[in-house]
């Protein structure tokens, strides 16, 4: 088995490097065949410079910006069976990679798995609104995927799907900018294979977008583009804002 990581990156020059480490440290831990691909998103820093500077890393340059699309550019370059898609602010905890390959390896008619973010740099408060979203989304899941056969959740960042499932959806939906992308896919790929959803397979990540919008303000309105995208086939919310670093650490 042959896992290809897709990372999109979008003017990342600071958080890409703890990324990209992660990776290389689970690689380490865990023998298996596998590629890294970044994609350069229409970045104007020093992202694609980062992304060399790691000689393990295959930069692909997709000019066109967007999150889905970069997802889909990576995706079209990947030579893996399962496809690992996680995100340049992500940091990837011990035995993360070990789980992937356990889960794949021991089901297969096991479509996509994902797990929930961690936000590392956020209060205990909002850590704690955070997990509540989670137990709601996660018993939405159980309901929508296993009785009514209707969809399924994946956590945007930090979901691995097996290639041959995703072809057979027809891949990413590029049409789709930023909200709903990860609902997009578990709605297909629920169609054609089981897709799991487990407490034991958390990423950490930067909180930086709910710290700057308002954790409430975003639980609300992933909420209505999950259901929105679940029950229409398209998010509600189209507009999105960058939120990057804006200070060296």
């Amino acid at each position: 088995m042959r896992i290809s990581f897709v990372i999109p990156a979008y003017n990342e020059e600071q958080r890409l490097p703890s990324c990209l480490s992660s990776v290389e440290r689970e690689l380490a831990r865990t023998s298996c065949d596998a590629e890294v691909i970044v994609v350069n998103n229409a970045s104007t820093d020093c992202t694609g410079e980062v992304a060399r500077s790691f000689n393990w890393v295959k930069v692909v340059n997709e000019p066109n910006k967007g999150l889905v699309r970069a997802r889909h550019a990576g995706f079209t370059v990947s030579t893996g069976d399962i496809i690992a898609n996680i995100d340049s602010d992500t940091i990837m905890p011990e035995g993360w990679l070990e789980t992937v390959i356990n889960e794949f390896k021991h089901d297969e008619h096991l479509a996509a798995l994902s797990g929930p973010y961690i936000y590392y740099d956020l209060s205990i408060l909002h850590r704690f609104l955070t997990k509540f979203f989670y137990f709601l989304g996660y018993i939405s899941h159980l309901i929508n995927h296993h009785i009514l056969h209707s969809g399924a959740m994946l956590q945007g960042g930090n979901f691995i799907v097996r290639r041959s499932h995703l072809e057979q959806i027809g891949g990413f939906d590029t049409s789709i900018e930023f909200y709903g992308e990860d609902t997009d896919i578990a709605r297909r790929i629920s169609k054609v294979g089981r897709v799991k959803w487990t407490f034991k397979l958390p990423m950490y990540t930067s909180g930086r977008r709910l710290a700057k919008e308002g954790t409430m303000r975003m639980g609300l309105r992933y909420a209505a583009n999950y259901f929105h995208t679940l029950i229409l086939g398209k998010p509600l919310t189209v507009e999105y804002t960058d939120i990057r670093d804006t200070a060296k650490y």
